[in-house]
């Protein structure tokens, strides 16, 4: 795995989000939200810094990170896409939606296109069941998406 620098005034900027919650592990996921908020995911070297900051490991973060959906490692893109995989959305054809946006962008899930413009995942529930299946674009949702409307969505970004 490639090693990324951090730039000096991000890591001060990293530090006093930690500081703002006084250090304290018990504030881990708040601040893991707000390191996030600055870096837009959660590299290795940002989990170690805050590792350091709070006095735990690395692996205790790194628990934390990869357990919360919500949480990224790798960079997403300009247009996160997910799709619903909660089972109402999974019934109604949930998974064939998720294909067609895999194909159409030629990436897999957790994976950012080359230009960095979407980025595709999936997730367990968005709480909208009876919309399914839905999928989101950032903060926008689409409610019985259907195959055939996968392209429409994705030229509403290009």
């Amino acid at each position: 795995m490639t090693k990324i620098k951090l730039a000096d005034s991000k890591v001060t900027e990293l530090k006093q989000v930690c500081a703002k919650f006084d250090n304290q592990k018990n504030e881990l996921i708040n601040i893991l939200h707000g390191a996030q908020e600055l870096f837009g995911y959660l590299p290795a070297e940002v989990q170690e810094i805050i590792a350091q900051q709070l006095s735990v490991d690395v692996a205790h973060v790194y628990g934390v990170v990869t357990f919360y959906s919500f949480f990224s490692m790798s960079p997403k893109g300009e247009h996160p896409i997910s799709v619903c995989m909660g089972t109402a959305c999974y019934v109604r054809g949930a998974e064939k939606v998720l294909d067609e946006f895999k194909r159409i962008l030629n990436v897999k899930i957790g994976e950012t296109t080359p230009d960095g413009k979407f980025s595709v995942s999936s997730l367990r529930c968005v709480g909208a069941c009876g919309l399914a299946p839905v999928v989101t674009v950032g903060s926008k949702v689409y409610g019985r998406v259907t195959i055939e409307e996968v392209q429409q969505i994705i030229n509403e970004y290009q």
